[in-house]
């Protein structure tokens, strides 16, 4: 059996199982393949994972596909009360879920919600199944007309390494209350969390096939679960870059349902009449939140000219008080970033910032993977800074003069997941979360703050269809036409 000893403050551990969930048991790669998991605070192998090839995923579609069938049959109770014990698991293993996260990611124990997260949205799926209804008709002279909503199949669920548990349960959870299978795969930068849920699966009583776990590459695990014929809905969270792909691979195979919550550069408006306090606290903590690797942090900040030097004391007064340290201890608020890759490209706008704008705050660390929390000010709108995705605890902060132009500069971007406004006027909050091209706009509040009952996706680059508990569950149905000709 392949597992990984956790490690905790107290020296205590727990045993994980690091192979492929595939039909209800794990097993290990067709080619015995695995790839080491390094902890990016440490930079030392933490676990040696199995790496799916093709043959792995097409045999957890086969597996999924064939316990369709039944899953499908189940009553929306009896598909609840699985749902229901994987959250009180869930929740039973809270603290092994922040210290894999940990290990995996940098992510501080200290700011782990996931698991949390991941429990409730199971728990209301696993009542949500009887939501699903359908409609209707006597409109039709000599007819009863109705239509229904049924499960796709086959789903397969692709998620990032940040906030991996939020994610699992945000597309597993709906999907299954729907009645479909499900292929996940986990992201090679954070597969402990996941392969530690598949144990659980297995311990909640769900049958062979419902819930298939894979480990792995984009390649081949990811493109071929895009492609594959037999698959025919797929939920994607990650970069526009690799939703682009997915995207295409779907269209060129069998034209499989796609939504998917991508990237985003989003931005927040400081108006002079703002409460500053609670702005320079929410905007800080959205950027410093995970390190800044989170699609939804507000990396751009425009603040208004009159009170620009006082937001920018308050702002960074508090975004610098992040405490670096070691992910595991309880009084880290701020890790590193994920790994070498993400270090160097995170390094790399440092550079164009620098050369771009003023460099007033923070910078590399100089210490393993860390990066301090960075501001630029001065930064010219058209600096790719500005205008791509960081996934760092990097924040570009320019001024404004007019309520115009601080809608023109927040527009002036190929994404739009979510957008800020702060200020005391309800008119102007109205005016401009209406002129804001975003799927989620904040007033007085930023990132990541959120409301489970609303729809979340973004628009333009930022990506396709939305989630959240009432929302989710149309994703994972077909609506199926009825017609019935009653004899005269």
């Amino acid at each position: 059996m392949a597992q990984v000893e956790v490690p905790s403050t107290n020296g205590s551990g727990k045993s994980v199982e690091t192979r492929l969930f595939i039909n209800g048991e794990f097993q290990p790669s067709s080619d015995g393949k695995t790839f080491s998991l390094i902890d990016p605070f440490t930079q030392n192998s933490v676990a040696e994972v199995s790496q799916a090839t093709e043959e792995d995923t097409n045999n957890a579609v086969a597996a999924a596909k064939a316990a369709f069938p039944a899953w499908r049959d189940r009553s929306p109770a009896d598909r609840g009360a699985c749902l229901h014990k994987l959250a009180a698991l869930i929740r039973e293993n809270n603290e092994e879920f922040a210290r894999l996260e940990a290990l995996s990611t940098g992510r501080p124990v200290s700011r782990y919600f996931d698991a949390t997260v991941s429990a409730d949205t199971f728990s209301y799926f696993a009542e949500a199944g009887w939501t699903v209804q359908g409609t209707s008709s006597l409109n039709t002279p000599g007819h009863l007309n109705m239509t229904v909503k049924q499960p796709y199949g086959v789903v397969a669920c692709i998620i990032p390494w940040n906030v991996p548990m939020a994610f699992f349960a945000f597309k597993v959870a709906p999907a299954l209350a729907a009645g479909n299978t499900v292929v996940l795969k986990s992201s090679e930068k954070a597969p402990l969390t996941s392969a530690l849920a598949a144990t659980l699966i297995a311990e909640a009583g769900f049958p062979p096939g419902v819930i298939n776990i894979l480990s792995g590459f984009g390649t081949p695990a990811g493109s071929t679960l895009a492609s594959h014929m037999d698959v025919r809905c797929l939920s994607f969270t990650g970069s526009s870059f690799t939703g682009q792909r997915i995207q295409a691979a779907a269209a060129a195979s069998n034209m499989k349902i796609v939504h998917m919550e991508l990237g985003g550069k989003s931005p927040a408006l400081i108006f002079e009449d703002a409460d500053l306090e609670n702005a320079a606290q929410a905007t800080q903590f959205s950027i410093q939140c995970l390190s800044g690797q989170t699609c939804m942090a507000n990396s751009r900040i425009y603040v208004q000219e009159s009170v620009a030097d006082e937001f920018l004391a308050l702002f960074k007064e508090k975004f610098g008080s992040a405490v670096l340290g070691n992910p595991l201890e309880s009084g880290t608020t701020h890790g590193p970033q994920v790994d070498g890759l993400q270090y160097e490209r995170v390094k790399s706008y440092i550079t164009i910032g620098e050369q771009d704008g003023k460099l007033s705050m923070g910078g590399d660390a100089g210490n393993g993977y860390f990066v301090k929390p960075t501001v630029f000010e001065g930064v010219p709108e058209d600096s790719r800074i500005v205008k791509e995705e960081v996934f760092g605890p990097v924040v570009v902060i320019n001024t404004f003069k007019t309520e115009e132009e601080a809608i023109k500069k927040a527009n002036a971007s190929e994404f739009g997941l979510y957008a800020s406004v702060f200020t005391k006027d309800l008119d102007r909050a109205v005016r401009t979360s209406k002129l804001l091209e975003a799927g989620t706009v904040g007033v007085n509040t930023t990132s990541p703050n959120v409301a489970k009952d609303m729809p979340f996706g973004g628009y333009k680059m930022s990506g396709v269809g939305r989630e959240g508990f009432m929302h989710s569950l149309d994703n994972f149905l077909e609506t199926k036409t009825i017609l019935i000709k009653m004899s005269s």
